[in-house]
């Protein structure tokens, strides 16, 4: 008779280089960088870059002009909507037929996308009705700051810095449950 255990107790259901942390609980490591070493010394964007590209540079873009229309305030679901649109829209393929090049480059794309429809979205519920203009969003020196351009028309720096933190604080979650779920029925492509 075999010894019962638990759920996933024993089982390796992945290996990454990504994220780390400190078995105490008492760290948190990105490709070995300490988040310490991250926050308030790099922003987000520059993070994002560490973990797809392992390298702060050149990070997530600034996002290119979208006009999906048709948003209405529930961010979750118009993610969803938008995820549907722009894989026909951009012509997105499946992981499988597309080099790690191609995957990579999509990733920046949607990821930059996905913060704007989110600003998008968040202004909507917030009872808006009406669209910064892409200029002034471009104004924004920073993801955060851009983010908090589309959302509110206007970035205090406080807020900035506050998001920013966030974000990098949370920017790597591969063992939150529906990230998980996604891993075990991706195609591993090595």
């Amino acid at each position: 008779m075999t010894e019962f255990k638990p759920g996933l107790e024993g089982v390796v259901a992945f290996e990454t280089e990504i994220a780390e942390p400190d078995r105490e609980g008492g760290s948190l490591r990105y490709r070995g960088v300490d988040i310490e070493e991250l926050v308030g010394h790099y922003r987000f964007e520059q993070v994002w870059g560490l973990l797809v590209d392992e390298s702060f540079e050149p990070g997530l873009p600034a996002v290119e002009p979208y006009e999906g229309g048709g948003l209405t305030g529930n961010t979750p679901a118009d993610l969803q909507s938008v995820t549907a649109r722009l894989g026909g829209e951009w012509g997105l393929q499946k992981l499988i037929d597309i080099t790690d090049d191609e995957a990579r480059e999509d990733l920046r794309r949607v990821s930059a996308q996905f913060i704007s429809i989110a600003a998008q979205s968040a202004r909507i519920a917030d009872g808006n009705d009406d669209r910064i203009a892409p200029q002034v969003v471009a104004q924004g020196g920073t993801t955060a700051e851009r983010f908090l351009l589309e959302w509110r028309g206007e970035a205090d720096p406080k807020h900035v810095q506050a998001i920013d933190t966030y974000w990098i604080c949370t920017c790597e979650h591969g063992l939150n449950a529906s990230t998980f779920v996604a891993r075990i029925i991706g195609l591993d492509r090595r």
